[in-house]
């Protein structure tokens, strides 16, 4: 497994164990594209049997053409916390500056066309 973050160079993580995406069963995934950012949303099951998600944020780097993804690991008895959280967080961004939304559209080649929309943005 691969990670990259800001400012270091890629690295070789061992096996983690408990995080091990390769262990994990993938029960389900929605893959989001927003401009240069692709957001993933999976939803995996433990060795147990119960759900977790991992949200991934991929952007590709210009300089090198690396993709740097970032990673949280959110399981369900913290869901109803993270959502009461993330979308007090949209509100209060909402209330005090104007939000204009962008609907993206992709050609083959996934250069991205921006279109507007002035939607509601929930969860």
């Amino acid at each position: 497994m691969l990670y990259i973050y800001p400012n270091q160079k890629p690295t070789a993580i061992p096996n983690m164990g408990e995080f091990d995406n390769k262990e994990r069963e993938e029960v389900f995934s929605k893959k989001v594209r927003a401009g240069k950012r692709t957001y993933f949303f999976d939803v995996k099951a433990t060795r147990s049997g119960d759900y977790y998600l991992t949200l991934t944020e991929s952007k590709k780097r210009l300089e090198d053409g690396v993709f740097v993804k970032h990673k949280i690991f959110l399981y369900k008895e913290d869901f109803e916390k993270f959502a009461e959280g993330l979308n007090e967080t949209v509100d209060y961004i909402k209330n005090h500056q104007e939000v204009v939304e962008k609907r993206y559209e992709y050609s083959e080649n996934h250069e991205g066309a921006v279109k507007s929309q002035n939607d509601d943005f929930s969860f």
